[in-house]
């Protein structure tokens, strides 16, 4: 995946004054190609972005700040870039707004426009009621020490390799878990790792999964899969797609939730999240590493 604009620049100039055309998108088909699954059903759910260094300033010229939570939708046809993103955000920092409801009003529409859907904004002071930014636990079944008791070593790998999923000498051994078709089976792991496509840079995240399947989950095998990202060149809203397809191929699940919480960058972390049924989309949440 090859992508150019400001984040694969060597050196950036920070805006001081408003400036809506630093956004730069990123269109969502880039990655959905490369997976080469189910377009449609990648774009059933939400990409949550929380950004920790938001600012501008009243009437009065006084510095506020906030946490802002933008929510992308994943149907939308583009993706904002990051770095972009960050900039246009540090454009605002010198620009007057009446109230917090116009800085909520003017980001929604500028980013919206970039992705080309609907973005809802959400700014949060720090002295209100704070519940909807607590950090959270993830569900399920930490699936981190899965491979402890394994004498084999775990192979680097350039891509991800989904085959790791499939080892029907193990399958029914007691480090699977059988789900009886009926019930979800929920698990997660803190060792989700990729490579930013355009710097190389690490991204780090909490991965969780939520799936209703007849088959047997190997958590041994899961853990060697996610492991396999390690380095992987890809935005965070493909490595979630990534592994969604994935899943959806080798479990044929009747219900499936992937969602990863990344760690931050440049005070902003990214948190997609792809459901088999848009009833099945969990709230938003940050975790102890954000």
């Amino acid at each position: 995946m090859s992508i150019h604009g400001i984040l694969g620049e060597q050196t950036t100039d920070y805006p001081t004054k408003y400036n809506a055309e630093t956004l730069y998108p990123i269109a969502r088909s880039m990655g959905r190609d490369v997976i080469g699954w189910h377009a449609d059903k990648l774009a059933v759910g939400m990409d949550w972005w929380q950004a920790f260094e938001m600012s501008w300033l009243n009437t009065q010229g006084l510095s506020q700040v906030a946490i802002a939570r933008f929510s992308i939708p994943a149907s939308s046809p583009f993706i904002v870039e990051s770095k972009s993103l960050k900039l246009y955000l540090n454009s605002v920092n010198f620009t007057e707004f009446a109230s917090w409801e116009d800085v909520e009003t003017l980001i929604a529409k500028d980013l919206s426009a970039c992705v080309q859907a609907d973005v809802t904004v959400e700014l949060f002071g720090l002295k209100d009621n704070l519940s909807d930014l607590l950090i959270a636990q993830p569900e399920g079944v930490c699936i981190d020490s899965a491979l402890a008791d394994n004498t084999e070593k775990v192979a680097l790998t350039e891509h991800p390799d989904a085959s790791l999923l499939s080892d029907d000498e193990t399958e029914a051994r007691s480090e699977s878990v059988v789900n009886d078709g009926n019930q979800p089976y929920a698990f997660y792991s803190n060792l989700l790792r990729s490579n930013c496509p355009v710097t190389n840079q690490p991204d780090w995240g909490t991965l969780a999964v939520s799936i209703t399947s007849e088959k047997p989950v190997n958590e041994a095998n899961m853990l060697r899969y996610i492991l396999s990202f390690r380095q992987h060149n890809g935005f965070h809203e493909q490595c979630v797609e990534q592994i969604f397809a994935d899943l959806s191929q080798y479990y044929q699940p009747s219900e499936l939730m992937v969602r990863a919480w990344y760690t931050r960058r440049g005070g902003i972390d990214i948190n997609p999240c792809r459901v088999s049924d848009i009833d099945l989309l969990p709230k938003p949440s940050r975790l102890i590493r954000q």
